[in-house]
């Protein structure tokens, strides 16, 4: 039987186990919205923008270790995609995007809602496609999929034009992909592991720093496993809280520009780093110059050669697959008839010990206004800390990261690399349509959600209960931060003048609206909108706008030039 190439396009999904495609229908995919009509195995959710069809496809992505699925139609569908797709590009994220095109015959004539889609998303996809024969269609897409989930993940395009969509032929679905010039990774190399373990038990101030990559590998198994084994200190990025539990008592904090004082000391002054599925970005090691300063061996484990020595150069690389080499790494050290002398690092552990009683965290309490510190704080009680947790860009994320302590992977959703506004309310909407019956908060601040903030709609329809944590300052709050610090207090268009009022607009999508204004209703308001399990929870905290983020180092600073609270 002959299958349309729309036909055969939602067939290939169903094939790939995709759950929801998150998406927005127009002219150039209305073939494909009818053959996702004609059938009921993969759910179709309907966004207000195409942006948000993006976030959604990577909050799930990220919450599942699934390849998230959007579906856009051409010209503006695309281009409003794009910073959606770019986020996900730099934070390594599985996804397809299918998009429409013109016809094939109108490519290239400047034709009503024509863009150059491969041209445009080159630059912020892992791969893309344009799809010209109604044959190529099941196997680009069985390409795509395995593109975007294999070696280091990533977002993958395939470009379809409506008439190739309308065509028919027969469907048959690859089995396998075999691309030529396309080989991640499957083994590591064992000498290098047998050199690593060796320069790890000589180490005397070790380090282990992870990051987002222990997350995408799913390794925080293994990750735990050897940092318990060794005895050593560990620090996660932005992107890798979770990998390692934040109870810990070896975990040392977040490090990089609002990381803790301990972690970013830890960081500059050890004489072994292992560095695992991270990549020593501006955020995490600032001026690189001030890094290498300090005499230290690294060993670095990445999925991506290109990573190795990219920025910082690196005494050891291992290029494979985290989980494996990890698994590697754990069997040398066990078969090693060496006894580990944690006695040895026991001064470097007494120095992180006096790094620690800075108290890097610590904020001044108030019972007259609101903390955003302590929401955070609260949050992590109330939830006990088993909530999954997305958050948009600035101050808030911040925050959130400093003082929600994730002691499981994938629980922290945010933009990383990007650091693009508007990515919490859609990431998460694909989070608890993943995860239906957990918990899922998203933490905002009143520039962020604006961004996107015509999901709350989204969310009506198909009854999502999540609870939005608002820290409202009135203030693009890290802008003002900056403008503080090094403009001279001049506030140049980050105040946040005629906002809505918050409330009656989640209300008027029909949500629940709670405004908390003193300090003492905090913890009595998150119990409230907690216990409402099938509503959404729209919670506005008026917070003090003075507030800022500490520790902080500055950009082009190094990672021992930290500023605290108590420096100013």
């Amino acid at each position: 039987m002959e299958l349309t190439g729309a036909e055969i396009t939602i067939r290939c999904l169903q094939e790939e186990g995709a759950q929801y495609v998150f998406g927005y229908p127009g002219g150039a995919v209305l073939h494909i919205y009818d053959a996702l009509f004609n059938q009921d195995q993969v759910k179709h959710v309907l966004v207000r923008h195409e942006q948000a069809a993006v976030h959604a496809a990577d909050g799930y992505a990220r919450s599942t270790d699934k390849v998230g699925v959007a579906l856009v139609t051409s010209g503006p569908g695309v281009t409003n995609a794009v910073t959606g797709i770019a986020t996900a590009y730099m934070d390594s994220i599985p996804m397809v995007i299918i998009s429409g095109q013109v016809p094939t015959y109108a490519i290239g004539e400047d034709a009503f809602q024509e863009v150059d889609t491969v041209g445009i998303t080159r630059p912020c996809v892992k791969h893309n496609f344009l799809v010209k024969d109604v044959n190529e269609i099941a196997s680009t897409i069985k390409k795509a999929f395995y593109l975007a989930k294999s070696g280091r993940p990533g977002p993958v395009l395939v470009d379809i034009p409506k008439d190739i969509s309308n065509q028919k032929t027969g469907f048959s679905y690859p089995s396998s992909v075999s691309i030529r010039s396309y080989h991640p990774p499957q083994h590591n190399d064992a000498g290098q592991i047998k050199s690593a373990v060796q320069l790890l038990l000589e180490a005397r101030r070790p380090m282990i720093y992870s990051g987002g990559g222990v997350i995408l590998a799913d390794a925080s198994r293994q990750l735990t496993e050897l940092v318990h084994l060794l005895g050593f200190p560990c620090t996660n990025t932005l992107m890798g809280l979770g990998g390692f539990p934040a109870t810990d008592s070896q975990f040392v904090g977040m490090l990089g520009m609002h990381g803790t004082y301990e972690a970013n000391m830890g960081m500059q002054y050890c004489d072994v780093l292992l560095a695992v599925g991270a990549r020593f970005d501006d955020r995490v090691v600032g001026n690189v110059k001030h890094f290498n300063q300090e005499k230290r061996k690294i060993i670095h484990i990445d999925i991506d050669p290109s990573s190795i020595s990219k920025r910082v150069k690196v005494d050891i690389p291992i290029v494979g697959d985290v989980a494996k080499v990890l698994d590697s790494m754990l069997a040398e050290l066990r078969s090693r008839k060496e006894i580990l002398d944690k006695q040895a690092i026991a001064p470097w552990w007494a120095q992180i010990q006096e790094w620690r009683g800075k108290n890097c965290l610590f904020y001044k309490k108030s019972n007259e206004i609101i903390k955003p510190q302590s929401v955070i704080e609260k949050l992590y009680e109330v939830t006990r800390g088993d909530a999954f947790i997305t958050s948009d860009v600035g101050q808030h994320q911040m925050w959130a990261a400093q003082y929600y302590k994730f002691d499981k992977p994938r629980r922290w959703i945010n933009s990383g690399g990007l650091g693009t506004m508007g990515f919490g309310l859609p990431a998460a909407m694909g989070v608890q349509l993943a995860n239906p019956d957990a918990a899922v908060a998203c933490v905002t601040g009143e520039g962020s959600i604006q961004m996107c903030i015509q999901e709350l709609s989204t969310c009506k329809q198909f009854h999502l209960p999540l609870k939005i944590i608002m820290l409202n300052n009135r203030y693009l709050g890290m802008v003002r931060q900056w403008q503080q610090f090094f403009h001279g207090n001049r506030y140049a268009e980050s105040y946040m003048d005629a906002l809505p009022d918050f409330i009656k607009l989640a209300e008027a999508y029909g949500h629940v609206g709670i405004r908390v204004e003193h300090p003492s209703d905090v913890e009595p308001a998150l119990k409230e909108a907690f216990g409402l399990k099938r509503q959404l929870v729209f919670m506005d905290f008026i917070t003090d706008p003075t507030e800022n983020v500490f520790p902080m180092v500055q950009g082009g600073k190094g990672l021992s030039e930290v500023i605290l609270a108590e420096d100013l």
